[in-house]
């Protein structure tokens, strides 16, 4: 089943072209990675996906409905580029942050309470985070604020996860637990995820397919394809020299 399927995608502000004749899809269980320069159309791209850029030419379907008559937005979670850049002063716990994705996606298809907490409750164990469902979400480290984020996401039991940029302000350690969270999702859950990331050298071994845009899309394949000089001068406009080690 298609879940995000793009055709000719065309997307301008003014004069100045963003995207340009973009066509690529994704499958129930993809893994896939999103890269380019900053400025080459990649949070554009998602933006678009979500409905939030209406004025484009071109096709944009999710789970096989044209964007424009889709409905069901619970079947898709969403991270925010600077998620974790929360005022330390919001006076919210984890557990309201958390139950905010639940609670807003289902306004007018409201389910028990027992059963949204029950399910909230599910989640946070999960990403290890119901220890601290009553701390302030400011008083929180930027990996916490992060897997918080992801488990707000997740309360909707969405079979679609979009992620801008997850790792921005991130220390390593957090990193490498986010993307092992990633990798189980896909693969222990079938979870279809895609994100946005500068991360080129970390994602190969995770991802089933990659997409690689500056402005227009130079690259749709195996994600071993891109890692070599030629593809990566094209994405970033720059020469580089690639070593790949094996292990």
């Amino acid at each position: 089943m298609s879940i995000v399927e793009v055709k000719n995608l065309n997307y301008r502000v003014k004069e100045l072209s963003i995207l340009e004749n973009i066509s690529f899809s994704l499958n129930r269980g993809d893994y896939t990675a999103v890269v380019g320069p900053n400025g080459g159309g990649k949070s554009t791209l998602i933006n678009t996906i979500l409905g939030l850029n209406r004025d484009f030419s071109g096709e944009v379907k999710l789970f096989d409905t044209p964007l424009e008559k889709f409905k069901l937005w619970n079947r898709i979670g969403y991270v925010p580029q600077r998620a974790i850049e929360i005022d330390n002063k919001f006076p919210a716990t984890v557990l309201e942050v958390v139950k905010m994705g639940r609670f807003f996606s289902f306004k007018k298809f409201w389910k028990s309470h027992k059963e949204d907490m029950e399910i909230v409750e599910s989640v946070m164990r999960e990403l290890k985070i119901f220890n601290l469902k009553d701390r302030l979400i400011g008083e929180l480290s930027g990996g916490q604020k992060q897997r918080v984020m992801i488990a707000k996401a997740l309360v909707t039991q969405p079979e679609l996860l979009i992620l801008d940029e997850p790792n921005a302000g991130v220390d390593i350690e957090s990193q490498q637990e986010f993307y092992s969270i990633l990798k189980r999702l896909n693969r222990e859950e079938r979870l279809t995820i895609v994100f946005i990331t500068h991360d080129i050298g970390v994602i190969e071994d995770n991802i089933t397919s990659l997409i690689s845009i500056n402005r227009s899309l130079l690259q749709s394949n195996e994600p071993r394809n891109i890692f070599n000089c030629k593809v990566m001068r094209e994405v970033y406009g720059i020469d580089s020299h690639l070593i790949n080690h094996s292990h």
